[in-house]
């Protein structure tokens, strides 16, 4: 189901072993293809159990660049370096070229949770540890897991309250429905 856990019985991230989240964010060249790849890769590395709407987002630090089309993608739980893989794997297909700290890029994939799973290997920390901070992972996840928790900071709702209060949802606008990218992972 689009949208939502393919399963609603499942637990939410911090109930254990219900699915990981993964954020994708594009801002050069065919952006939103660049997500469906993603997408399609994803599923065949992982499961993809869901997908959350596309939204164009302004950059967050860095030097100016254009705008990025993000979502979060729900994924079968895995270990996280499996999980750091397969979203290595996804920048490397779309030819992601790292130069500057959060410069422009064809497509960046960020392991952001995994259940109540937590990591502090440098190669992979988990939960993302500044995903409570960017409004373009919280809502979208937050469309697409409305019980979501991130371990250590609470509700992803909350999260989202709390930034839209600050003002950092405005340069958020919905792109896209989350069928955009689910027909690439065969979701309905």
């Amino acid at each position: 189901m689009t949208g939502q856990p393919a399963d609603p019985a499942q637990p939410s991230a911090a109930g254990g072993s219900g699915h990981a989240v993964l954020a994708l964010g594009s801002n050069l060249g065919d952006r939103a293809a660049t997500l469906r790849a993603a997408v399609a890769l994803l599923e065949k590395r992982l499961g993809v159990l869901a997908v959350s709407p596309v939204y164009e987002t302004v950059p967050v630090g860095g030097p100016p660049q254009d705008d990025y089309l993000n979502a979060v993608v729900l994924t079968r739980p895995a270990p996280v370096r499996e999980l750091l893989a397969a979203a290595r794997e996804a920048e490397q297909a779309a030819e992601r070229v790292r130069t500057i700290r959060w410069g422009p890029r064809t497509l960046d994939v960020d392991v952001i949770a995994c259940g109540d799973v937590t990591s502090d290997d440098p190669e992979i920390i988990v939960p993302h540890p500044r995903a409570h901070l960017r409004a373009f992972v919280c809502v979208p996840w937050l469309d697409v897991d409305p019980d979501a928790t991130i371990p250590g900071y609470g509700s992803v709702a909350a999260l989202v309250a709390g930034l839209a209060a600050a003002g950092e949802t405005a340069g958020l606008r919905r792109a896209g429905t989350a069928t955009d990218l689910a027909a690439a992972a065969g979701l309905g």
